[in-house]
This record gives structure tokens, C-alpha cells and sequence, in this order.
């Protein structure tokens, strides 16, 4: 079944054009307070719903709006503040709660918004249920009589119980003690919570990208600009450098020479330390973006790897499906499903810490164990809709260029979710040879779609 608003990371979109408005968020706050009403157990805290939020100034509005409907629906909420999204997760787990929402666009500028919804286990929301609250959005809105109004409260000590938990994750014979961290928060959702998770476990953080001020969530900061954390960690001569998004499920490092580690080298790290500790990573989940330099050091490592669609909902959707417990992208959301339901860039953070504790080994040396390999991207736009798939002399192209690779690399054409562009992907152990193949191939697709 088509979905109208929810896409793969909940509705996300500009503020002040639909469905980012306030009469949409209010219905949607109603709609989904409804839908879990009929699917709860008649328990208190199955009536009760957590919000949290990002820094940005919409999230105020945004707030608000949900607060009505889902008081007009007969459900109860408590008021998180600005809280990360895995925090979120979490607390709608501990507290058992009908459903956990977070207001936050991520890493996407502060005049983008979003919704999110979590289900009471802290994982995305069934597609039966979102399909379920679209369906009640078609309906009229009508709010309870007074007696069946929900009541809103606010959790004042949220932030403190997020704090105890990141640093549950740790173990507890290690330490942080004599680590210059530098931390960057992107001025969003982690900014009162990230640099005291590392303080309390030893390390001495330089905060970055704390004193936000509604507009300037990730801008030139954070996980998708990393260059600011590069020269904080050489002029601060940090041991590392840590960089979360807006609403802190990503999580980019920077080692002490200033180089960017990103997700795939950390998720190879985290997986190459459980394997050295208990003797056996089932399996890593990446996706159809993942480094292949990544895959064939794991395969040194004996540790299966596996490739999902794009979009952390795939990725858990495919560890679930193998039984494994660890997954993620290049774009630093990765998932540790042993101690979380989502990606959370302070729990990754921890392992990646824990590693280089354990080894006695600084990142820069757990990172060159993965040779990645040269990778080009171009982006073909398309005129009108083409179908690539069944197309003979695309199909011909690629099988040429897979051929010639081997074992060597890799080809993908994958079609844009958000922009009318093909992209075509080439990866190989050479970079001259890479960006001829893939400039050959873009030539073909673009005849094709054009």
C-alpha cells in the first residue's frame, strides 16, 4: 500500500509547506493518538505518549500542535524537551509507553522540520499502523468531551536518565581518564547531554556546537561538516574528535591527525572489537552505499556482511531478518541492537572509545585496518521515467564494466528518493580506472533516460 505523508524516516519536510504545518501536526497529533488508543492494553502507561525535540525554533510550534491532538485524542503525554532521537527511543521503552515521538529533521537545516514516531519497544513504527493513521487523517476531527481529555506533564529529569544510560553502555573496568576528547554537538539535541556522558567517564572534552539558538542546527557543524572538528582536534592536540548530528542518531570521528573516520570504518571497528572479545560477530548489516574496502576487511575478519537498501529502517529491518546485532551506513548511523533499538551516535561513540581502550591503540591505527576503496558517484537527471532495468543496452554497459572489475569492484544504478536523478556508482581498488568506468556508464544511462 502507498503512503502519503510517512516515508522511511517518519514525515519530514520545509516548515510552513504541507505537510509541515501546524493544522496538519495537530490532526496528525490526533489521528495518531486514536489509532494507539485502539491498539493499547487499557494500561496507564499505554494512554501515555513522550515527546522530545531538537533545538530548532519550529519545534516549539510543533510541540504544541501535537500536545492538542493527541490531549484531544484521550491521551496523556509527558514533555521531554530538547532530547536526541535515541534518547527518545529509550525513555518511550523504559517508561513502557503507547509511543515515543520526536520532532527533529536531523541533519537537514533549521527551517526543515519533521515527526517521528517510535512504538512502545523503541523501534519505527509498523507499517500497519502508520498506514492506520493515515487512514484517520481522512476522517473529521472530533475531541473528546472533557472527562476523556488527556492530561500533559513534564519530564523533568530525562536528560539525566539518558546520561546514566549512554554510560551503562561502557564497561565498567575501562576508563576514559587521560582522553582529549573534542566534542561536537552541531547545536542541536545533544548539546546538554553528549559532553557529560565523556566528562563523567574521565576524558577532558572540548565542546563544540553547544549554544544553540534555533537557527543554527548543523550549520557548519556536526556530522555533515566535520571540517571545523578537524582543526578543533590538531589546535586543541586532541586525542579524537566526535561529530553528532541535530538530533543525534550519527555519529562522524576524526582521529588525531585531523582525518574524517567515517561510518563504514567505524562500524568495522566496533565489529572487529566484538569479534577479538568474545571470538564471533555473527554479522554486519551495511547497505547498498557501503564502502567495499569495508566488506573485504570484514571478510579477512571471517564476519559476514550483508547489504541493505538505503535508509536505517532497512538496515534494522534486514538485521532482524539475519539475527544479527549490528548494522549501519557511511553516514555514521549506526545501529548496536544489543543495547539499542536505533541508531545513537553517543552509544557508537562509546564503542568505538572502548575499542581503543581495550587495544591500547589510538583510532588512527584501528582505522588503517580498512583500505577503502576509490569510489565514484555521478548523478544522471532524467527527463522522464525510464525503465533502467529492462533497458538492453544499460543492462549490457554494466555487465561489461563488472566483468572487467571482478572481484575488484562493483557497479550500482540506484534511482534518487528525493530528486529525478539516476545514480550511477562505480567502486574499484583503482581510482583512474573507477572514474572511467563510471563516466562510460553515465553516458549509457543518460541515452537511455533521456
Amino acid at each position: 500500500m502507498s503512503r502519503r505523508f510517512f516515508g522511511t524516516d517518519g514525515i519530514r519536510g520545509k516548515v510552513g509547506v504541507e505537510p509541515i504545518t501546524p493544522d496538519f501536526v495537530l490532526k496528525l497529533g490526533w489521528a495518531a493518538g486514536r489509532v494507539l488508543a485502539r491498539h493499547g492494553s487499557g494500561s496507564r502507561t499505554s494512554n501515555l505518549v513522550l515527546i522530545g525535540k531538537d533545538t530548532r525554533i519550529s519545534g516549539y510550534m510543533f510541540e504544541s500542535a501535537l500536545e492538542a491532538g493527541l490531549v484531544a485524542a484521550g491521551l496523556d503525554v509527558s514533555l521531554l524537551g530538547p532530547m536526541p532521537t535515541p534518547a527518545v527511543a529509550y525513555l518511550t521503552r523504559t517508561f513502557r509507553a503507547a509511543a515515543g515521538i520526536v520532532i527533529s529533521a536531523s541533519h537537514n537545516p533549521f527551517d526543515d522540520n519533521g515527526i517521528k514516531f517510535f512504538s512502545s519497544r523503541g523501534t519505527k513504527l509498523p507499517d500497519a499502523i502508520e498506514h492506520e493513521i493515515e487512514d484517520e487523517l481522512e476522517r473529521p476531527m472530533q475531541t473528546r468531551d472533557s472527562r476523556g481529555l488527556g492530561k500533559v506533564t513534564r519530564l523533568g529529569d530525562a536528560a539525566g536518565r539518558y546520561i546514566e544510560y549512554c554510560k551503562g553502555t561502557f564497561p565498567a573496568d575501562a576508563t576514559l581518564d587521560g582522553l582529549k576528547l573534542v566534542v561536537d554537538c552541531a547545536h542541536g539535541a545533544t548539546y546538554h547531554v553528549a559532553p557529560a556522558v565523556f566528562e563523567e567517564l574521565g576524558a577532558s572534552v572540548v565542546a563544540l556546537g553547544v549554544s544553540p539558538d534555533g537557527f543554527n542546527i548543523n550549520r557548519d557543524a556536526g556530522s555533515t561538516s566535520p571540517r571545523a572538528l578537524s582543526a578543533a582536534v590538531l589546535a586543541n592536540g586532541a586525542d579524537m574528535g566526535i561529530a553528532l548530528d541535530g538530533d543525534g542518531d550519527r555519529l562522524i570521528c576524526v582521529d588525531h591527525t585531523g582525518a574524517v573516520v567515517d561510518g563504514d570504518e567505524l562500524l568495522y571497528i566496533i565489529a572487529a572489537e566484538q569479534q577479538r572479545v568474545s571470538g564471533q560477530c555473527a554479522g554486519v548489516v551495511g547497505t547498498l552505499m557501503s564502502n567495499l574496502g569495508m566488506e573485504v576487511a570484514l571478510r579477512e575478519l571471517g564476519i559476514p556482511f550483508a547489504r541493505a537498501k538505503v535508509g536505517d529502517r532497512y538496515v534494522l529491518e534486514l538485521m532482524d531478518e539475519k539475527g544479527w546485532r549490528l548494522g549501519g551506513e557511511s553516514s555514521g548511523h549506526i545501529i548496536c541492537r544489543d543495547v539499542t533499538t536505533t541508531g545513537d551516535g553517543i552509544v557508537s561513540a562509546l564503542r568505538v572509545l572502548a575499542a581503543m581502550s581495550a587495544r591500547g591503540e589510538s583510532l588512527h591505527a584501528l582505522r588503517s585496518r580498512v583500505t577503502k576503496f576509490p569510489q565514484t558517484m555521478i548523478n544522471v537527471r532524467m527527463e522522464r521515467q525510464a525503465d533502467l532495468a529492462g533497458n538492453g543496452a544499460v543492462g549490457a554497459a554494466v555487465r561489461a564494466v563488472e566483468g572487467e572489475l571482478g572481484e575488484r569492484g562493483r557497479v550500482l544504478l540506484r534511482a534518487s528518493g528525493t530528486e529525478p536523478v539516476i545514480r550511477v556508482m562505480v567502486e574499484g581498488r583503482d581510482a583512474a580506472e573507477v572514474e572511467r568506468h563510471a563516466r562510460a556508464l553515465a553516458d549509457v544511462v543518460r541515452s537511455a533516460a533521456g
